[in-house]
């Protein structure tokens, strides 16, 4: 008969008469060939391919995991403990009758779970960067090894061993998996982070229109990888924190704060977002009341965060 081992114990039947019908046996820690026989038989004997385990009780086998299962004179079988890939191949009861010689043979096949042995180390790249993911598996039989970006639709891949991403792009970063299956047990999984680096770009602007005595805001928003720095410049002069001017900076978004709008204040302000791969600006105005022309730039700001930074600039003006 053909039989399987999954890492463990495995009743494998051994008989004179028809062997039972195949079967998958089950996660265990050792392996029975089992060789039922009758009062007729005068010798007995268990070989491994053409070695010899057992002739009788005689042990010639040096393998301490080997031994025999006897139960009276009608059972003589081989149990092998600690199975392991090597024992995998022909196993043979030989029996002497007083008429004729008999034989019958059982192949053991031992399974070994898929397991993830290598993978790549999280990475950071640049944007356009050539990227090859790896992740190298072993089992029995050889393992199928599937890749996916667990993004929302988390679809696979084309990539086995190797995952090769030609000119990566922004929107393909994230936590990729690995999975090696070969349906012995439960399928191995690794992850691995990739970061995409890029220069920042200015999504989104709001310009302001207040009445002079009033608080002025000016609100940019980018996105970049690093997390951009932000500065602001009234024509070529750059603005920083001082008497009556406050800049408010949270992650990829900014807000400009003049208390106590003159008529000096209005016009057109800089915002300038860079990171170490590149560097983007936008112009934002701060209009005179009924004068104002797309004051919410290119895209409505996100109200909720302007409202954290407004309550920002009220604790340092005191609103």
């Amino acid at each position: 008969g053909l039989y399987r081992w999954r890492h463990s114990i495995c009743e494998l039947g051994c008989f004179v008469s028809p062997p039972p019908p195949n079967r998958l046996c089950g996660v265990l820690f050792f392996c029975v060939c089992r060789c039922y026989v009758d009062d007729k038989v005068s010798k007995v004997a268990w070989l491994n391919r053409s070695n010899i385990i057992f002739a009788g009780e005689d042990k010639w086998s040096l393998d301490p995991r080997v031994d025999l299962v006897t139960k009276g004179q009608l059972e003589y079988s081989l149990r092998i403990q600690k199975v392991d890939v090597y024992d995998e191949g022909s196993y043979t009861c030989s029996i002497q009758t007083k008429q004729q010689p008999k034989t019958s043979q059982v192949y053991l096949i031992v399974q070994v779970p898929a397991t993830i042995y290598k993978v790549s180390e999280d990475i950071i790249v640049n944007e356009g960067s050539n990227v090859t993911l790896s992740c190298l598996a072993s089992g029995r039989p050889d393992p199928l090894i599937t890749w996916r970006l667990l993004n929302p639709s988390a679809e696979p891949l084309d990539g086995e061993e190797y995952l090769d991403i030609i000119g990566i792009m922004r929107n393909q970063a994230g936590r990729y998996e690995c999975k090696a299956s070969n349906d012995v047990a439960t399928p191995d999984v690794k992850y691995v982070n990739v970061v995409v680096n890029y220069p920042p770009s200015i999504r989104k602007t709001q310009s302001s229109e207040p009445p002079v005595g009033r608080l002025g805001t000016l609100q940019c928003e980018a996105a970049a990888v690093p997390t951009p720095e932000f500065e602001w410049y009234r024509d070529d002069k750059r603005l920083s924190n001082t008497q009556g001017i406050n800049i408010q900076i949270l992650g990829g978004n900014t807000v400009l704060m003049i208390a106590n709008v003159t008529e000096e204040d209005y016009g057109n302000y800089t915002c300038v977002a860079s990171n170490r791969l590149g560097a983007q600006s936008a112009s934002v105005f701060l209009y005179r009341p009924g004068t104002g022309r797309d004051i919410n730039g290119s895209a409505c700001a996100s109200l909720s965060l302007w409202l954290l930074l407004a309550s920002f600039a009220c604790l340092f003006f005191k609103c």
